[in-house]
């Protein structure tokens, strides 16, 4: 089960004015790329991962460009999961918007057609209890073929793939549907001749094993061959925390950088503490300004939720890279999870490090957000980007108010909060607002000291706009809005 472009139809369930016309979500600023886009923009080739510059350019006039509300998709998925929990107690979620159900271990009926009656119940309970957004469903024999079949029909589709049919569907299919096959691998395949699934399954296996080495070659001879016989796993063990920044400008001075670093490690170690657990590894992820990305990592004896000790150990790593030529990317992640931690007794007292390189730390994605930069909030990844790797979904941290990140930044910040001084507040474009004399809305614009909020909600007809001063004392952030009658399906 996959939702439908999740985050856009979101979006266009809680602002009423923006049904049946093309939204895009994400970066709205420098280096932003799109998390989803709508049906309605996706005709016009705007689609995720790509940059927002570039979706501005074929996006006609009158498009929406948002900032994601991670809390509002956050309450529309676990409505659908719970949902899905009642069908299987086998259910594994694989990101926010899509899950795997098992229902070999239920009583359903497992005929083609007993399959077909639930998932058509399924997807309408699903679209009733989420006030209207939908989902694409595929059933199969396996994970491969349920996942694919998830992707043929969308949006709102269904694909049902009767046992003993599972070649038959999948042989016909571009080899880019396999789950192995991204961009590097389908040239190759491309230059040999191979286009479809079933040219594939008529490659020898020595000749795949050549091409791709071992482990790769051996794994494409199978999913052509749709053979997967991975289980559902209803826990999905976290491997690990990360956040990442992208850089409106490229950045050389060591000082903007670690002070990056550290802000970077109190979010990390804010979500370690959020989800109740600790690791011991550090990693560092830094991209250069010619895209080039490396990572490095450290081993402690001892697992840490410590941000400062966190922190330190960025530092250290990134002092082993050389920064000179322009930073566009950097990002800390903490793995080798455990779920408790026995720090040293005295600060600043550290055994030796066994350094050593354990790849990225399941970087989450660049998800952009308003303002000067992006992060990476943890089980969000967008979906270009998603694998059947496990990601940790803890609750996303406020950065401090120094930071050039806004994406989870609250629009208001008292005088004191990081500063001596009150800051002008950030209204977000897409942002849940509620105004004490006008009621709830979301902000349609801001500049120039001003913002401009649009009056409405997903219960409501299109509604009015008004501007008000940023500073207006009667406007404060919201939360997301209830979309059901009588909150039964609110969390």
């Amino acid at each position: 089960m996959d939702l439908d472009a999740m985050f856009a139809a979101v979006e266009q369930r809680d602002k009423v004015s923006l049904r049946g016309k093309p939204v895009v979500v994400g970066g709205l600023a420098g280096r932003g790329v799109v998390a989803t886009a709508s049906y309605e923009a996706r005709a016009f080739g705007v689609h995720s991962a790509m940059p927002m510059s570039q979706a501005r350019r074929r996006s006609p006039p009158g498009t929406a460009y948002l900032v994601p509300r991670f809390a509002a998709y956050k309450r529309t998925s676990e409505v659908v999961m719970r949902l899905l929990a009642e069908v299987s107690p086998l259910v594994e979620q694989v990101s926010i918007d899509e899950a795997y159900v098992d229902l070999a271990v239920t009583g359903h009926d497992l005929s083609t057609a007993g399959v077909t009656e639930l998932a058509l119940r399924i997807k309408a309970e699903i679209a009733a209890a989420t006030g209207g957004v939908t989902g694409s469903i595929g059933a199969a024999s396996s994970k491969l073929l349920a996942k694919i079949g998830s992707d043929l029909h969308k949006p709102d589709g269904l694909t049902v793939v009767p046992a003993g049919q599972e070649l038959a569907v999948l042989h016909p299919l571009p080899v880019k549907r396999l789950g192995g096959v991204g961009p590097a691998t389908e040239q190759r395949l491309h230059r040999s001749g191979v286009r479809t699934v079933g040219d594939l399954a008529r490659v020898p296996l020595d000749d795949l094993v050549d091409w791709f080495g071992t482990a790769h070659g051996q794994g494409l001879y199978r999913l052509a061959r749709a053979q997967d016989d991975r289980p559902v796993v209803s826990e999905r063990e976290a491997k690990s925390v990360s956040a990442e920044e992208t850089f409106d400008v490229d950045l050389t001075d060591p000082v903007r950088l670690n002070r990056e670093l550290d802000l970077l490690s109190a979010r990390v170690a804010g979500r370690l503490r959020a989800g109740g657990v600790t690791g011991r590894t550090v990693n560092i992820k830094v991209r250069h300004h010619d895209f080039t990305t490396v990572t490095r990592a450290v081993t402690r004896d001892q697992p840490t939720d410590d941000g400062r000790l966190v922190a330190q150990l960025a530092r250290r790593l990134l002092a082993e890279v050389d920064t000179s030529g322009g930073i566009r990317l950097l990002g800390v992640g903490v793995s080798t999870l455990a779920d408790f931690a026995q720090d040293d007794l005295f600060s600043g007292s550290f055994p030796e490090f066994g350094a050593a390189f354990a790849g990225a730390a399941e970087p989450l994605g660049e998800f952009p957000g308003a303002g000067g930069g992006s992060s990476a909030e943890a089980g969000f990844p967008p979906p270009a980007e998603r694998s059947d790797s496990a990601v940790v979904d803890l609750l996303p941290v406020v950065a401090a108010p120094e930071s050039s990140d806004t994406s989870e930044m609250p629009a208001k910040w008292p005088a004191g909060a990081g500063r001596d001084e009150a800051v002008v507040p950030v209204w977000r474009t897409g942002q849940d607002v509620r105004h004490e004399e006008f009621g709830a809305g979301w902000v349609w614009g801001s500049g120039l000291g001003l913002v401009t909020v649009r009056f409405e909600g997903p219960l409501t007809g299109p509604g009015p706009v008004r501007t008000f001063a940023v500073t207006d004392p009667m406007l404060h952030p919201a939360d997301p809005p209830d979309w059901t009658t009588d909150g039964a399906h609110d969390p």
